[in-house]
């Protein structure tokens, strides 16, 4: 399928240098390959590139640091959606024992 269609191939690539910035946290070279991407003109890309460039800095540091707030969003995520499904069902009580049982504490 790649070799049928260039720019799904040209943005195959771009993506999977993309991934091995994360996963060798290589953030320094963020800058070098938003420049490649925008010369290599690809429309599927640029809502992502734009993306990227409103917070450079942040996301830099999030493709360099080991460090990751990971684990915070994943129980905020757990937390938000306990809320949505009691929501006009039960008072805050019940909320608050869920949400202590979800994060493996006592109520």
């Amino acid at each position: 399928m790649l070799a049928r269609c260039p720019e799904l191939d040209r943005t195959a690539r771009h993506v999977r240098a993309f991934a091995e910035l994360m996963n060798n946290r290589q953030g320094r070279h963020l800058g070098q390959w938003i420049e490649r991407v925008q010369v290599d003109d690809l429309p599927a890309l640029h809502g992502f590139v734009n993306g990227l460039g409103q917070d450079l800095d942040a996301v830099v540091a999030g493709l360099s640091l080991r460090y990751s707030s990971g684990a915070v969003e994943g129980h905020n995520n757990k937390i938000k959606m306990l809320k949505r499904q009691m929501f006009g069902r039960a008072n805050f009580d019940l909320l608050r024992k869920r949400v202590l049982l979800a994060a493996g504490g006592r109520s």
